[in-house]
């Protein structure tokens, strides 16, 4: 017997069968069936933020399963909350896909970011879904600064320290590993399918005193320059003390490239850029990687450098 697709499904049978798998916290007063949710906080205000991925250019499913593709999909808004020293709640999304699609692959997707979204106490609590020729995914986050300031782009300082919580690199160097048709390491292929955000740095960051943040998902020289020009200063940036893992080291050597392009310029390991005060104890989990220069032109500068690339993914923009 053939599979069941969710064109054979229909849209409302298909709405009740996600749904009907979806948990519930404490702070989603309403959920799925009515015109909206309905979702408790405590500070009065709400932070949103949305993300898409689309079949092709963030995920290939020869590549990633359906339940890897729904955890990275929620992974990207629930970092963007942390990256402003919130906790996310709640997530809605938006499905699009072709009526081919067996309907297993929804279900696995949604199973998929139910779990990403357990891992900081959220849930999904609504969503839409509509024909597509090709899959993609919008995801809403919603969050809560529990009483907090939020923590900005804009507010690093000359004199401040740089510093990163969570993994550089290791989502592009799996990439560049499968796009070579190899299938090891095991461990970076896995952080290209799924990244593993550090959620609980962005609240230890807020709650330390830190001056800006910003999600690491274009590449890190690429999102450091939005809080340098964010904060009209310069980012400066020293690999010299880093380590490079010995996977990704391996990796490298076998593709004939520099481990540290990946972790300059790889997208998707979402981790957090911060900037702190000289003389801050900087949370446990974030390592310094640099320090903040007053600047009359804004930029990223590494090992001595003015890096004046791109640096990272920028959407319908080409490299020169």
């Amino acid at each position: 017997m053939s599979e069941q697709t969710i064109g054979g499904t229909g849209e409302f049978d298909l709405i009740a069968r996600i749904t009907e798998v979806l948990p519930r916290t404490a702070e989603v007063l309403i959920g799925p069936g009515d015109d909206t949710a309905l979702v408790a906080t405590h500070s009065g205000s709400v932070l949103a933020t949305i993300d898409v991925l689309v079949e092709g250019v963030h995920f290939r499913r020869d590549w990633s399963s359906a339940t890897d593709v729904g955890r990275k999909a929620a992974a990207a808004s629930l970092a963007d909350i942390a990256a402003m020293g919130g906790v996310a709640t709640a997530l809605l999304v938006g499905f699009a896909a072709p009526g081919d699609l067996p309907v297993t692959w929804a279900l696995e997707c949604t199973a998929g970011l139910t779990a990403e979204a357990a891992r900081v106490g959220a849930c999904v609590v609504g969503g839409d879904v509509a024909a597509s020729s090709v899959i993609t995914l919008a995801v809403t986050a919603l969050g809560d600064l529990q009483g907090r300031s939020p923590v900005l782009r804009s507010g690093a300082q000359a004199g401040h320290v740089l510093a990163v919580a969570g993994r550089l690199g290791w989502s592009a160097a799996g990439l560049a590993v499968l796009s070579g048709g190899f299938r090891s390491p095991a461990v970076l292929i896995d952080a290209h399918r799924v990244p593993d955000p550090p959620y609980s740095a962005g609240p230890m960051a807020a709650h330390a005193g830190a001056t800006a943040m910003i999600d690491v998902s274009d590449g890190l020289i690429a999102d450091a320059r939005h809080l340098a020009e964010a904060s009209g200063v310069d980012v400066v940036i020293d690999t010299d003390t880093w380590n490079i893992p010995g996977s990704m080291a391996a990796a490298a050597s076998a593709l004939g490239v520099d481990p540290r392009e990946w972790m300059l310029t790889g997208g998707e390991d979402h981790a957090l850029l911060a900037t702190f005060p000289a003389g801050v104890v900087v949370p446990v989990g974030f390592r310094i990687i640099g320090s903040v220069m007053a600047s009359d032109e804004p930029g990223v500068i590494v090992d001595g450098v003015r890096r004046r690339g791109l640096g990272g993914h920028v959407h319908f923009t080409v490299e020169r």
